[in-house]
């Protein structure tokens, strides 16, 4: 199992730009090391959008395939990380257009992924049920606001920034995630209404 990105020291731009040059100057190796230097920070921004499923790894693939694919075409009209994050953005919106379609589940080792620290058993139980149950309520949300959610809610980036990797204005961007954000509390309290029903 790949091993999730955290915070990761940034990766200098001069650096990805010479990787990109010698790559479109017939280096090959250059795309190689592109991909060792990006592949762990793609693997877990596809894991905090489309959740800890099994299509990762196939997703990641079709991120630099598309990338390989993209390359020729890069002006440097933006920087090389955020041409590779748009690329994985599209792939996850593309992914999750196609999954509305079909039920999804996640494996409890997969959600561990996902949890911080190592807590006991008992709440690591805990943690794992409510993750899985905000992942499935997500799965709910249309793509776009869900992206704009993940990138501004859960990664911590600002509008600006959430923009540039969506191509879309910071308003536009500022919308979706408060119509995520209602969308998702909403959903939580029906299903905690429902709950206490049970309950009682």
């Amino acid at each position: 199992m790949r091993a999730m990105a955290r915070a990761q020291p940034p990766i200098p731009e001069a650096d990805d730009a010479a990787l990109v040059a010698r790559y479109l100057a017939g280096d090959r190796p250059a795309y190689t090391a592109l991909y060792q230097r990006y592949a762990d920070r793609v693997f877990a921004r596809l894991t905090r959008l489309v959740g800890p499923g099994p299509e990762r790894e196939d997703l990641l693939q079709q991120v630099f395939l598309a990338l390989f694919r993209a390359l020729p075409s890069f002006r440097g009209d933006a920087s090389v990380s955020t041409f590779i994050y748009r690329i994985t953005i599209h792939v996850a919106c593309d992914h999750l257009r196609a999954r509305r379609r079909r039920p999804i589940d996640f494996d409890p080792d997969a959600l561990d992924e996902l949890i911080d620290g190592s807590p006991s058993p008992e709440v690591r139980a805990r943690l794992r049920a409510e993750l899985r149950s905000v992942l499935l309520l997500l799965e709910r949300i249309k793509p776009a606001k869900r992206v704009a959610f993940v990138l501004v809610a859960v990664e911590g980036l600002s509008l600006d920034e959430a923009a540039a990797l969506v191509e879309a204005r910071p308003d536009a961007v500022k919308q979706r995630v408060l119509h995520a954000r209602r969308e998702l509390l909403a959903m939580m309290a029906r299903a905690e209404r429902r709950a206490g029903g049970v309950a009682s």
